[in-house]
């Protein structure tokens, strides 16, 4: 919040170097700016008030004396009033006047009048006076319905609030560029975390009298058996985000305190930007085009759990659907529903599948020798393969075909081209700022002179986190008659790579590492971290 800072190094007695170390520790704690700045003494609560409401112009309201409504206060169920950091105060006509810490959050404005339907009239009051008020307001609402009133005609009042809370959790996640919503039970609360650009977020605890009402909402939406809570179940469900349709695939576990849910967002938008909208150099997304265009041989993909191998794969095949083409695909659960694609679900399918005539074949992950060994004899028999393994990087993807057991000159006939990739995190470009390389960084010399690099920083449009986003980083060797004869010969790995390094000018996944972090789009120590074991 670049605004914030400004304000409080012109109206206090920090400096810009007391506020660097500042806003060094809200990056780490990943809290707001404010609570840094009172957490470290800096000011106190009464003079950040006073900055915080003159700056933006609003009323500042102290809560300690305010008279409250209870039946205004009940326009909000408790979890709403604690995410947002809101109270609602009075009603007037189509007005609805709260109090919030949170003003210049535009996603509070927004998701506040869609959740009640009125006209938001801000005012401003601070968190402490806000939190205190919560939890004295809705402890006597609990105590008050703890009477002898029927728990089912509770649950039957807070029905819409839970299933507005739900719409706006998923809402929030959406606007928080989220690739996650982990829903998890626990002694006391219902917690809500978000996975954004790779890191778990604490978002929300909700109550947990609450717990059972939105888990219920969450099986209902995701079509599961709403009456079974021993057993995990999988289901799905769509909502609209603006003009795109974003769908959620849902898992839920037992656990001891009830059911934890992860829904994961899967965004078709994404396949439709090519390689290049994912982050693949020129250079590599020339390759892969290529070497998709071939009409038979292996592609294989290989990277650890997370690191974009699927979505890689589903864009790929985007690329390739047209109606010349027969493509299926095998998957343990299907990520992204394509028109023009046939798509199956078990392993235990593919012999039906190769029989079905395809002219493309895409198997989501090779877990097993029988596996390995149908998709290297389905590519030697004319079909295109894309496959994915887990393996470190590109060329040993060719070692875990081996240790699984298929014969090396099997791989020789079928293989075209080994792919790696990881996903690193992007800098925020609104609020990065320019850095220099280390005088003693020993590989400078591979950036050349028109290198730019920039570190995060933080802001309000990326949370203050510094990044927004991810992008894939890749190696890609392609197949050529030497490698073949390598292969042929049984040599090692080792002389695999060593002759692509040296023959086919290979850049390795920290090469492409350091080609992003020069053009400004990640962090040299992001580079760096990403592609350690390199």
């Amino acid at each position: 919040m670049n605004s914030l800072k400004k304000t409080i190094l012109e109206n206090t007695q920090i400096n810009e170097e007391q506020m660097e170390r500042f806003l060094s520790i809200q990056k780490k704690k990943g809290i707001p700016l404010r609570d840094v700045l009172i957490e470290e003494g800096a000011v106190t609560r009464d003079v950040l008030a006073d900055l915080f409401s003159g700056r933006v112009y609003l009323p500042f309201l102290s809560l300690e004396k305010f008279k409250f409504d209870s039946e205004i206060v009940n326009l909000f169920p408790e979890s709403i009033a604690r995410l947002y950091q809101a109270i609602p105060l009075l009603k007037n006509g189509d007005n609805l006047i709260i109090a919030t810490s949170e003003p210049l959050n535009i996603f509070v404005l927004d998701d506040l009048a869609v959740f009640c339907r009125s006209n938001i009239v801000f005012v401003f009051s601070p968190e402490n006076e806000i939190n205190q008020a919560i939890a004295r307001l809705y402890q006597a609402g609990i105590k008050d319905s703890d009477n002898q009133i029927d728990s089912a005609a509770i649950l039957q009042e807070r029905q819409e609030p839970i299933e507005k809370l739900v719409d706006i959790v998923l809402a929030h996640a959406l606007n928080r560029g989220a690739s996650d919503i982990h829903i998890e039970p626990e002694f006391d609360c219902l917690r809500i975390r978000y996975r954004v650009d790779g890191v778990l977020q604490d978002v929300l605890k909700a109550p947990k009298i609450n717990q059972d009402s939105i888990l219920a909402r969450l099986k209902t939406i995701s079509d599961f058996d709403i009456t079974e809570n021993r057993i995990p179940q999988d289901g799905k469900f769509k909502v609209k985000s603006g003009d795109r349709e974003i769908e959620f695939r849902v898992s839920s576990l037992p656990t001891t305190f009830g059911q934890k849910f992860v829904l994961h967002v899967l965004d078709r938008h994404i396949l439709y930007e090519g390689l290049e909208g994912l982050g693949y150099s020129e250079g590599n997304a020339a390759i892969l085009k290529s070497a998709a265009l071939k009409p038979s041989g292996l592609i294989l993909f290989s990277g650890p759990v997370g690191s974009g191998k699927t979505t890689t794969l589903y864009s790929l095949l985007n690329q390739l659907n047209t109606v010349a083409k027969d493509i299926v695909t095998i998957e343990d659960f299907t990520e992204y529903q394509i028109p023009g694609i046939t798509q199956v679900l078990g392993r235990s399918n593919a012999g039906a599948v190769l029989r079905q005539d395809p002219d493309v074949v895409m198997i989501d992950q090779i877990r097993d020798a029988e596996t390995a060994d149908i998709v290297v004899k389905a590519a030697v028999s004319g079909k295109l393969v894309l496959a994915a393994l887990q393996s470190e990087d590109a060329v040993s993807g060719i070692s875990r075909l081996i240790e699984m057991g298929v014969e090396p000159f099997l791989i020789a006939s079928s293989l075209i081209l080994l792919c790696s990739q990881r996903l690193a995190r992007k800098l925020c470009l609104k609020c990065r700022k320019p850095a220099q390389i280390p005088e003693d960084f020993p590989e400078k010399t591979v950036f050349g002179s028109k290198a730019k690099f920039y570190i995060s920083q933080g802001c309000e449009h990326c949370n203050y986190s510094g990044f927004s986003g991810r992008i894939a980083l890749s190696e890609t060797v392609l197949i050529d008659g030497d490698i073949r004869d390598i292969l042929i010969d049984r040599g090692s790995v080792d002389e695999i790579r060593e002759y692509a390094v040296k023959r086919l000018r290979f850049k390795t996944l920290r090469d492409d590492a350091y080609l992003k972090a020069g053009q400004g789009l990640i962090s040299l120590d992001e580079a760096i971290r990403i592609t350690t074991e390199e």
